[in-house]
């Protein structure tokens, strides 16, 4: 059996279409600069809207305990779910151009179970969270309300978060998986490829 194996012929001369690795390092440095950017709006974004709340129980001194557990609420799920998110800055950092193909797949592994982490429990902690967070602010204004008012102010609300979980939700998470899981399977092919 001949020990010299001429990787590049073999290469050359496969039939199937071949990903290029310069192509794959370039999909996953966009890959990766789209999810630094991301997580960096949701940083901003939520600490804006924390600090915006705070502002109004501050500026509008609810008078009902149900008003200022809802405030709390709403703050501490924000605070909760970046401190869960943030985690895959590291992730996002260690994917460079010095990694074996290995390498980038047992890391494209790792952050794959820590974003399904973060679409399933942490996502449901979030929402719950909010969702009674919401309620209990609410109440006080919504308890000054008629009540035909007053439910209509809860379902509207209910409405929107319904939206936002049974629609939105699963939307993003499934492009989010798509795009993951897209790069993984190149990877994995080239590994392959490689192996044989």
């Amino acid at each position: 059996m001949a020990t010299n194996i001429d990787f590049k012929n073999l290469w050359k001369q496969q039939t199937t279409e071949k990903p290029s690795i310069e192509e794959l390092l370039g999909r996953l440095k966009k890959f990766k600069n789209e999810n630094i950017r991301k997580l960096a709006v949701t940083n901003i974004l939520l600490i804006v809207t924390s600090v915006g709340i705070g502002l109004i129980w501050y500026h509008y001194q609810p008078q009902l305990m149900t008003s200022k557990i809802g405030i709390i609420l709403i703050i501490l799920a924000m605070v909760i779910f970046l401190s869960a998110y943030n985690q895959l800055f590291t992730n996002f950092y260690k994917l460079d151009n010095t990694q074996t193909n290995t390498e980038y797949l047992n890391s494209l592994y790792s952050l794959k179970s820590k974003q399904k982490f973060i679409q399933t429990t942490m996502m449901n902690i979030y929402f719950i969270m909010l969702f009674m967070g919401i309620c209990l602010y609410m109440y006080e204004y919504t308890s000054r309300m008629t009540v035909f008012y007053g439910i209509t102010v809860y379902a509207v609300t209910f409405l929107w978060i319904a939206f936002n979980w049974f629609y939105l939700r699963p939307k993003t998470i499934k492009k989010q998986q798509a795009k993951l899981n897209g790069l993984i399977d190149k990877f994995e092919e080239i590994n392959n490829q490689l192996k044989q």
